[in-house]
């Protein structure tokens, strides 16, 4: 497993709008294969999935019994509310059900520095059908975390309150740092083969994570910096404020945000310049809906299909063109496309601002895209930690036994 240090592990007992109550999610999470040749074609290059494993587990109880265990994980952001519950598989783990609704808890924070009693009913609403389906799945371990919104907010920990008093479920919120860590853990197989540096990127609701990685010593990449900005989807767009009455208007806005965030990656930029003129090709990899919206533009796919997605490598100057445009472009007109829609139609363009900026300090010739990220990282610590635990219980007993 990935990450053998053990997390923060916290039991759970176990007006929506937009975003649907989720579905049961029956997928594996393997390591993508490599392809034998880099591609930049203009469809983009896919990663397949190797077939599932057929690794077993070992021949002792306790690991066994291991495997059977269900372990959640839920990431509370500013905008969505994610859940993923998921079994150990081989090396990996398969998704035995899921649950995502935005629910745009940082509505309105940023002018106020508060979170509003709507956003936080809403809020706890779908934590309510998250603590179900964690008693419903009987699950073992669970971790649940709440990022830049609870982090940023006055009543931040009054609402993580509620919440545990509610619904039972302990949300436990988490640094930047640890965010961006957890992010790195999730997706970090998707990154392309390579001896150079690599950006992997969080674009969220509420804060931008970049993390600065090379290859290490284990599975892991080793990380040499990182950075964490308030400018994410919802803050940034409820910050910087304009017309979307003409494309001049339009072009005006995007400009700001886009100033906006370049000020915030300044010195960032500074710190990684040498290491993004490296001789050795650099690698980036985004994780957030913004990249996985303008991959589908990219693909015309007619709605989301994460397997299309979730591991494909695009042209970075793809995504500056579908950028531009959108940012050209009227909501109403932003709306009719696929993959967009209402939830999405005005946040994706500070988030289409957010990649640019980020293609401005680290100009990778291609992006890789993961449809993964904190939930997964969660997953792999949680796991990785018990079946640790288990070994050592196990190990334990034994020695007990050879000394009777």
């Amino acid at each position: 497993m990935a990450d053998q240090s053990p997390p923060d592990v916290t039991k759970g007992p176990g007006n929506r709008r937009g975003g649907k109550s989720g579905k049961v999610a029956d997928f594996r999470y393997k390591r993508p294969s490599r392809p034998e040749a880099k591609q930049g074609g203009q469809r983009g290059t896919r990663r397949e999935l190797i077939p599932a494993g057929t690794s077993q587990p070992g021949a002792n109880g306790p690991e066994i019994q291991h495997r059977r265990q269900a372990y959640a994980a839920l990431d509370l952001g500013t905008n969505n509310c994610r859940l993923l519950i998921a079994r150990p598989s081989g090396e990996d783990f398969t998704v035995i059900d899921a649950f995502s609704r935005v629910v745009r808890l940082g509505e309105g924070l940023a002018a106020s520095g508060r979170l509003s009693d709507e956003a936080m009913d809403r809020t706890v609403a779908a934590l309510q059908v998250c603590a179900e389906k964690l008693r419903r799945r009987n699950v073992r371990l669970a971790r649940s975390v709440a990022t830049e919104a609870c982090r940023r907010a006055a009543n931040g920990n009054k609402f993580i309150e509620r919440v545990q008093r509610e619904t039972g479920i302990m949300l436990n919120i988490i640094s930047a740092q640890e965010e961006a860590r957890l992010a790195v853990l999730g997706c970090h197989v998707l990154l392309e083969d390579g001896q150079g540096p690599a950006i992997i990127f969080d674009i969220g609701g509420g804060s931008t994570e970049l993390v600065l990685v090379e290859p290490g010593d284990g599975a892991v990449p080793r990380i040499i910096d990182w950075l964490s900005v308030p400018w994410g989807v919802v803050s940034l767009t409820d910050t910087v404020e304009g017309s979307d009455d003409t494309e001049e208007s339009r072009r005006a806005r995007y400009m700001a945000m886009r100033d906006t965030v370049s000020r915030s990656f300044a010195t960032f930029a500074k710190r990684i310049a040498d290491h993004a003129t490296s001789p050795e090709p650099i690698r980036l990899l985004g994780t957030s809906g913004t990249v996985t919206t303008l991959a589908s533009l990219h693909l015309e796919l007619p709605q989301y299909d994460r397997r299309a997605v979730d591991g494909l490598i695009v042209p970075s100057q793809s995504m500056r063109d579908i950028s531009e445009r959108l940012s050209r472009m009227s909501a109403p007109d932003r709306r009719r496309l696929p993959c967009i829609g209402d939830d999405r139609a005005n946040l994706v363009i500070a988030g289409c601002a957010i990649l640019e900026s980020i293609l401005d300090i680290w100009p990778a010739e291609q992006l890789g895209v993961a449809d993964r990220g904190i939930r997964e990282g969660i997953l792999r610590s949680l796991m990785a930690a018990d079946a640790e635990g288990e070994r050592g219980r196990a190990a334990l007993q034994r020695m007990r036994e050879q000394d009777v």
